[in-house]
C-alpha cells in the first residue's frame, strides 16, 4: 500500500502545479487592471516555464540525496510564496520575479521528485507510472480553470494570485509528505558473496557525468525538443491556429484548449502503459510518426472544423506521450539510482522548446511553421533509429565479474 501512497502524493503535487497550464486566464483581467501589454504579460508564462526546467537540474540531484520529501516541500513552500508575492505585484518586472522566477523555482523543485519516486516503486512498469504520475499535470490547468476563474471575477486577479498562493501552499507540502523512496535492497556483499545480477545492477546506474558521456544522451535529448518544440507549437497557439487557419470564431476555437487538455493526460497515461508493453522507442516512434502526419496536414491540408479539433487532439495526445516516455527512457537506459538527476538534465529540451516553438510560430507563417515542426519529428525517427541502450564502462564491475567467473 506504500507505494500507492506516493502516487496518491504524486497525484495530488502534479495536479497543482500543472495550473501554470492555465496562465492564459490571467491576461485579459491583468490588461484591464493595470493596462499592461498582452505580450510583456505572456512571458511571464515563458520565465516560468524556463526557470521550471532550469531548477529541475538541482533538485533532481538534490533528491536523489535527501530523498524527494524535502526537496518537495521546498518546492510547494516556494510556489505558494511565489504566488502569495504576485499578488502584490505593480509593474511587470515584479510579476516576472514573483510569479516566474520564484514561482517557476518551486514548480521545478517539485515537479521530478513525484516523478522518481514512482519509477522507483514501480521499476517493472515504468511507462504506466509516469504517465500516471504526470497526467496530473496536464490535467491541473483543466482542473483549476474554474477555481481561477471563481476567484478573478469575484475578488480581482491580484487576490486570485493570493489565494491560489495558499491553496498551492497546502497541498504541495501535504502532498509531499506522502513521498518516499523504496528501501535500497540487502546486498549479499556483507556477508561476502556478490550474485552477478547484483553486479550487473549496480553497474548499470549512471551517474550525470557518466550519462552525458554516451552518444544516446545527445540524441534522447534532441529526440525530447523536437517533440516538445512540436507540441508546444500548436498548444501554445490553439485558438490563433482555429482563428486564421479554419477561419473560426475565438470562442469556438477556444473549444480546443479544453479537449487538448484532455487528450493531453490521456495521452501520458495510454502511451506509458503501451511502451511497456511495445518498448519505450517503437512506441516513440509512432507518436512522431503521427505528429509528423498531423503537421504536415496542417501545413498544406484544407483544414475545417471537425479536422482541427482531431489535428489538435492528436498533438496534445502525442505531446502528453512525450512526457510520459522521457522519464522512463531515462530510466530504462541510465538506473534509477540517480533518475532525479539525470532526468533534470534531460527535462532541459522541455524548458528550451518553451521559447523556441513560439517563438518560431512568432517569425514566420504558420503553415510554414507546421513544415518545420514536421522536418523535426521526421529526424527525431532518423536518430530513434540509432538509440541503443549505453554500455557503462564499469571497471570495478568488471574485475567483481570475472572474479565471480573465475570462483
Amino acid at each position: 500500500m506504500k507505494r500507492w501512497l506516493v502516487v496518491i502524493g504524486a497525484l495530488i503535487i502534479q495536479m497543482n502545479l500543472g495550473a501554470v497550464y492555465a496562465w492564459s486566464l490571467f491576461n485579459q483581467p491583468l490588461i484591464e487592471t493595470y493596462g499592461w501589454d498582452r505580450e510583456d504579460i505572456v512571458v511571464t508564462f515563458s520565465i516560468t516555464i524556463a526557470v521550471f526546467a532550469f531548477f529541475t537540474i538541482f533538485a533532481g540531484r538534490l533528491q536523489d540525496k535527501i530523498g524527494p520529501r524535502w526537496v518537495a516541500t521546498i518546492g510547494g513552500i516556494l510556489l505558494g510564496t511565489g504566488l502569495i508575492l504576485a499578488s502584490q505585484a505593480t509593474t511587470i518586472p515584479q510579476l516576472y520575479l514573483y510569479y516566474g522566477v520564484i514561482g517557476g523555482a518551486g514548480i521545478g523543485m517539485t515537479y521530478v521528485c513525484p516523478l522518481s519516486s514512482c519509477v522507483k516503486w514501480f521499476p517493472d512498469k515504468k511507462g504506466f507510472i509516469s504517465g500516471l504520475a504526470v497526467a496530473g499535470f496536464g490535467l491541473g490547468g483543466l482542473i483549476y480553470k474554474p477555481v481561477i476563474l471563481f476567484f478573478i471575477e469575484n475578488y480581482g486577479v491580484s487576490s486570485a494570485f493570493f489565494y491560489l498562493g495558499i491553496i498551492y501552499f497546502i497541498l504541495v507540502v501535504a502532498g509531499a509528505q506522502l513521498l518516499s523512496n523504496p528501501p535500497a535492497p540487502v546486498s549479499s556483499e556483507a556477508s561476502g558473496t556478490v550474485s552477478r545480477q547484483e553486479i550487473i545492477t549496480l553497474s548499470s546506474h549512471f551517474s550525470s557525468k557518466e550519462m552525458a558521456g554516451t552518444h544516446q544522451f545527445y540524441l534522447l535529448w534532441l529526440m525530447f525538443l523536437f517533440g516538445s518544440i512540436s507540441g508546444l507549437m500548436v498548444i501554445s497557439y490553439a485558438v490563433d491556429i482555429g482563428v486564421d487557419l479554419v477561419n473560426l470564431s475565438a470562442e469556438k476555437a477556444a473549444n480546443a484548449v479544453m479537449i487538448i487538455a484532455l487528450f493531453n493526460a490521456a495521452g501520458r497515461i495510454v502511451l506509458g502503459k503501451l511502451s511497456d508493453s511495445l518498448g519505450r522507442i517503437n512506441t516513440l516512434m509512432i507518436m512522431y510518426a503521427a505528429t509528423a502526419l498531423i503537421m504536415l496536414l496542417l501545413s498544406f491540408g484544407a483544414i475545417n472544423y471537425p479536422m482541427y479539433l482531431l489535428a489538435v487532439s492528436l498533438i496534445g495526445f502525442c505531446f502528453g506521450g512525450f512526457l510520459s516516455l522521457f522519464p522512463s527512457v531515462t530510466a530504462d537506459y541510465y538506473g534509477t539510482k540517480n533518475m532525479g538527476s539525470n532526468y533534470g538534465i534531460m527535462y532541459q529540451a522541455y524548458g528550451i522548446s518553451a521559447f523556441v516553438g513560439p517563438l518560431i510560430v512568432k517569425s514566420i507563417a504558420f503553415t510554414q511553421a507546421f513544415f518545420i515542426a514536421a522536418l523535426c519529428c521526421l529526424a527525431a525517427i532518423i536518430m530513434a533509429r540509432f538509440v541503443q541502450p549505453p554500455e557503462k564502462p564499469n571497471a570495478a564491475a568488471e574485475s567483481k565479474l570475472e572474479a565471480l567467473e573465475h570462483n
